[in-house]
């Protein structure tokens, strides 16, 4: 695709309008407060990615016309969502003076019914182009909507006159996922209705008391019976020595989300195969069950796997994800042969039953991807619905069962280690991580191809600490399609990221709102906004977090218009506070007092290197070192000094710590300034608590730098072991601050 140049940066008004008109911004406002100005040929190419043509002035002014009657083709709404306690007026549109009747038909049960003959991993393998399968829901009461006294005059649209009639939607429907019929001169329409709390409420147990937490990626974090990479077993460890030992109320997480089945694997955590899905890579391996029952044949093969591997744990260098996965998977295979009691096999089942379709063509992916190793996917296997794709399924039915049994074990562990922290005493357990989105080429991307837009990734456009802008390599949600889809997609990876955790950290949440798309090829500052129906979409995440009993952060930082936060402060949501940004338009930080109660607030985030490091201008010697300034490095660098000269004032200020600090005293001052902030949850990224000065992620990088694969060392680059956190005197040192009345 073209690049946006500087000559077609001039929108016509015709341009502008239909780009209104679908929800594309032709100017924002970046970091520094400046007004931007999008280019006609970027407005151009993401109005083509959300198939609406406008690539000559003449298909522009016909999109433009058809844009208008877009409403009135449809006898209903492709979705209708609001909240609770609202009256809503919903458009029928049917021919010119016909009778219709709408009402609503209630859900009651999502229980999933299995006909008694079938098998439960296979039961939606030959349901081609259906949402349910054989998957039966109870419907529950019908009522009729009155029709409201509006009167709105017909139009011809598409050769045929339309009249809208106006029915309304009662104030008193309970929340839930209820359909909405409509009925004319034989014709049937049938549309999602949901409804959504006003408010997600934080928990008693939260608001009486802040909670801290430490903030870790999972892989870095090994334990000495680890192969190479942290995992749950570890994860659960951790959780109950940080509340045992520490006192930490919950323990927040990288995104687990899957990987590709087969090497090499992305080592970017918010950038996975599937977000619904976890990444088998972080199962322990003998945690399962039925390994204690191995024959001593198959024992050994698991041990063989498991050695060389096991002993990466306690090497300094980038973790070595493709070894771990290629011992792990071939062990894993073994234990899956083992038979399993009959409660396990009924446990099994009625996992992969309530996980339904959208597990089913998970674990069909990760079987071509592994039938195919390498080769370019061909045509007939593009469609999920496909008869090509039902008789590969067929064909390698033991690895689709394979990968679904994956996900069983790698849900149980995780529900454990859950566990384990809340035994333990924590008050929020795990707190999880939900990526913005998926690769291209990926599971979601392959089952999920009509809810998504084509030709444009999401990014960020420049801002102070990424100055080219961020492209993410992921396909962003169609808006219209995924509305029509009844925002089931949506529906259904929320369902599977709110499990097993008492929090869930949404990344991105401005993505909720607005995201920015970038046309193929073109940099990353070359993008524009497209909104979002947030009402929706927020609503839909109150619900599913209600029905979870799971509380929501959103991450809120970069590029923003100012009422976003208030609004999510209105649904429930607590936003992201980042000691490091909360200044003042002066650059002074803020006061404590200052911060936001409905918050998690930490002192950085995983995109800038620890605390220690990036008080120190490291963050500037590495960009530099790897070209991505924009800026004189100089003068960067003191611009690094004045604010860490502003940070130790106004520590001092408060007698947190003294005028000249230590390297240990600043950051356990940072930390207690945090503690006097009114924010429901302070998060500790647990390589400020042991010394840690290394990045996990320097955004602008692949190949440049060792992003997402550096272990969990101490301030001397020697590897922090699970087993030895709290013989960490620096960690027992934080720890003690934290726990400061």
């Amino acid at each position: 695709m073209k690049e946006p140049t500087p000559e077609g940066s001039t929108v016509p008004p015709e341009l502008a309008e239909l780009a209104a008109a679908h929800g594309v911004q032709c100017e924002y406002t970046d970091h520094d407060g400046n007004l931007q100005q999008v280019s006609a040929s970027t407005i151009v190419a993401v109005l083509e990615a959300l198939d609406v043509p406008a690539s000559t002035p003449a298909a522009v002014v016909a999109s433009l016309e058809r844009s208008r009657d877009d409403a009135w083709r449809s006898m209903l709404p492709p979705a209708v969502v609001l909240r609770e306690g609202t009256e809503v007026q919903v458009p029928v549109h049917v021919a010119d003076g016909a009778d219709v009747s709408v009402w609503v038909e209630l859900e009651l049960s999502e229980t999933p019914v299995m006909p008694a003959s079938a098998t439960p991993w296979r039961v939606t393998a030959p349901q081609q182009g259906t949402a349910t399968g054989s998957f039966a829901t109870v419907k529950g009461a019908r009522i009729p909507l009155r029709q409201a006294d509006v009167h709105t005059e017909p139009r011809t649209v598409d050769s045929r006159k339309v009249g809208r009639a106006t029915f309304v939607v009662p104030d008193d429907l309970p929340l839930g996922w209820h359909t909405l019929h409509a009925e004319s001169g034989g014709q049937t329409a049938q549309t999602q209705l949901v409804v959504t709390p006003r408010r997600l409420e934080l928990p008693e147990k939260i608001t009486r008391k802040q909670a801290w937490g430490f903030m870790v990626q999972l892989y870095s974090v090994r334990s000495r019976d680890s192969w190479g990479i942290g995992d749950l077993a570890d994860l659960g460890d951790l959780a109950w020595q940080t509340a045992h030992n520490g006192g930490a109320d919950f323990v927040g997480i990288n995104p687990l989300h899957a990987t590709e089945p087969v090497t090499p694997l992305t080592p970017s955590p918010y950038l996975p195969t599937s977000r619904r899905f976890m990444s088998p890579l972080y199962i322990r391996v003998e945690d399962i069950r039925e390994t204690a029952y191995l024959s001593a044949a198959d024992r050994s093969l698991v041990e063989w796997a498991a050695e060389p591997v096991r002993e990466l744990s306690e090497d300094a260098g980038p973790i070595d994800r493709d070894a771990v996965w290629e011992a792990k998977k071939a062990a894993l295979e073994v234990v899956y042969t083992a038979p399993r009691s009959a409660a396990r096999q009924t446990a099994f089942d009625e996992y992969v039953l309530a996980q339904g379709k959208g597990l089913i063509d998970f674990a069909t992916w990760c079987a071509i991807t592994e039938h195919l190793d390498g080769r370019d996917w061909p045509p007939e296997l593009a469609d999920p619905t496909s008869p090509g794709v039902a008789t590969l399924r067929n064909a390698r039915s033991e690895r689709v069962q394979f990968y679904c049994w994956l996900q069983w074990v790698a849900d149980e562990q995780l529900r454990s280690a859950h566990r384990a922290g809340l035994d333990a005493g924590m008050r929020l357990g795990v707190l999880k991580d939900l990526a913005v989105g998926s690769s291209a080429d990926g599971a979601d991307a392959w089952a999920d191809a009509a809810a998504l837009a084509r030709g444009v990734s999401v990014g960020a456009p420049p801002d102070m600490y990424n100055q080219q802008g961020q492209n993410w390599s992921q396909p962003p949600w169609h808006p219209r399609a995924l509305a029509k889809a009844g925002y089931g997609p949506y529906r259904d990876l929320l369902r599977t990221a709110l499990r097993h955790c008492g929090a869930l950290r949404i990344d991105h949440v401005l993505g909720l709102f607005r995201l920015w798309w970038i046309p193929g090829g073109a940099r990353a500052s070359a993008g524009a906004y497209v909104s979002y129906d947030h009402e929706a979409l927020i609503g839909i995440l109150c619900l599913e977090a209600q029905r979870a009993g799971v509380v929501i952060v959103g991450e809120d930082l970069g590029t923003f218009e100012p009422w976003i936060r208030d609004y999510l402060a209105e649904r429930g949501i607590l936003g992201t506070s980042v000691l490091l940004f909360e200044r003042d338009a002066k650059g002074v930080p803020i006061e404590p007092e200052a911060y936001r109660s409905a918050a998690l607030a930490t002192v950085t985030t995983h995109d800038l290197p620890p605390t220690a490091g990036y008080l120190a201008g490291e963050h500037v010697d590495l960009r530099e070192r790897l070209g991505l300034l924009t800026e004189d490095a100089t003068v960067l660098r003191g611009r690094a000094r004045a604010e860490r000269e502003s940070l130790v004032e106004a520590l001092s200020r408060r007698g947190l710590t003294t005028f000249d600090p230590s390297e240990r005293e600043l950051v356990e001052g940072l930390h207690r300034y945090l503690k006097d902030t009114p924010s429901a949850l302070v998060g500790v990224y647990l390589t400020d608590a042991v010394g840690e000065r290394r990045a996990q992620n320097q955004p602008g990088t692949d190949t440049e730098y060792p992003n997402w694969k550096v272990p969990l060392a101490d301030s001397a680059g020697a590897v922090v072991l699970l087993e030895d956190l709290f013989s960490n005197a620096r960690l027992r040192s934080l720890v003690t601050v934290l726990n400061e009345d």
